[in-house]
């Protein structure tokens, strides 16, 4: 599609457009984009599924997400077609894990879904997998993590100070959609260790992230034993277990992989090394855990006992992702368990060709707002 010259643009059409959006409460408090009817019909190509199609339902608001209303809400993020069947593929990937069913988006942690995305469609699209990976400035990165909480807010319905319940949330909560950088990592791609070839997407919920540089050690146990000491701080845990994954910079996999750990290795001694002793806890009143899983004040306990982070190594994500320019990876905290589970990215359709200047849709539009069931 060819662009529209600058002198055929209504800079204030599209002003008037984005007021609009933001008087029906559509927006996270960012611009979004007016999604025009011919728009929408160009995302409904792309991802090549009937637009009534029901994604998910979330039965405590009695609302579900249609292949339409999750294809508005990411023209609105400012995605191109193009990256609609990444869209598909990470909102599948996230109806997957327990919590998203449940109480996950309304949660008082308010947890960002972490996107992981896989094979080549990460260059086609221009998906960054190296420099500041969690950070800013890549269109598709950006668009694809906003586009699923434009979703859970138009669609569901649930915005800050009504059915979102977050104490605090996370500055990054519609933001952490990061590529694998594959072309520097020793180990096969995340998705395809977890069965799926190709263009692929990995999502979980996250209560955090929290970097650990460690440039002063060629010892992969030293190395580990850093991540060990920052996934078991004793903060995070509220239940018996507070499962955490790593998302390595190819420094830190690479000087792994050199002393002949593999990813599974990497995931088994964290899980066997990441935790405090029963009077660390004890310190911060959390030293046992309930029928329930839920940690309180225990007593007489053997102060000396060990008690593990993460309960099982299959549950870990492994990931690999970041620059070479030093030594800082990331430990990103789930907001409860991971369905271990990829989705494989569907072929991407034509997009429809044609001018993009066309009135903002109606119906289609609105639907995001009063008629999101």
């Amino acid at each position: 599609m060819s662009a529209t010259p600058a002198d055929q643009l209504d800079p204030a059409a599209a002003q008037a457009a984005i007021e609009y959006a933001y008087e029906q409460g559509w927006t996270d408090g960012l611009p979004v984009v007016p999604a025009t009817q011919e728009l929408l019909e160009r995302f409904l190509a792309a991802g090549g599924r009937p637009a009534d199609e029901v994604l998910s339902h979330l039965k405590q608001v009695d609302r579900q997400v249609t292949v339409e209303l999750l294809a508005i809400n990411a023209a609105m993020a400012g995605c191109k077609p193009e990256y609609f069947p990444v869209v598909l593929a990470a909102w599948e990937a996230l109806t997957l894990e327990r919590t998203t069913g449940g109480g996950g988006w309304q949660s008082t942690s308010g947890p960002a879904p972490l996107i992981i995305v896989n094979g080549p469609i990460r260059q086609e699209l221009g998906f960054n997998s190296t420099g500041g990976v969690f950070g800013p400035g890549f269109r598709p990165n950006a668009t694809v993590a906003r586009a699923i909480g434009l979703t859970v807010r138009n669609a569901y319905g649930i915005r800050p100070h009504e059915l979102e319940q977050a104490t605090q949330g996370l500055p990054g909560r519609w933001s952490i959609c990061l590529a694998e950088n594959e072309e520097e990592s020793p180990w096969a791609p995340l998705a395809e260790d977890l069965g799926v070839s190709g263009n692929a997407v990995t999502s979980t919920l996250l209560r955090t992230s929290e970097f650990v540089d460690n440039r002063h050690t060629s010892d992969p146990e030293q190395l580990l034993a850093d991540f060990a000491d920052t996934i078991g701080r004793s903060g995070p845990w509220i239940f018996k277990h507070a499962m955490a994954g790593v998302v390595l910079c190819p420094e830190h996999a690479n000087l792994l992989a050199r002393a002949g750990w593999s990813r599974s290795d990497v995931a088994a001694w964290l899980t066997e090394q990441s935790g405090r002793t029963t009077a660390q806890l004890a310190r911060v009143g959390k030293d046992r855990a309930n029928e329930g899983g839920v940690r309180f004040p225990g007593d007489n306990a053997n102060p000396e006992e060990f008690q593990r982070t993460i309960a099982d190594p299959a549950s870990m994500i492994v990931a690999v992702a970041g620059s070479r320019t030093a030594g800082i990876s990331m430990v990103v905290r789930y907001f409860a368990d991971w369905s271990g589970q990829s989705i494989p990215v569907r072929a991407v359709g034509a997009s429809t060709s044609g001018s993009d200047s066309a009135a903002p849709v109606g119906a289609a539009t609105a639907t995001t707002g009063e008629d999101a069931r």
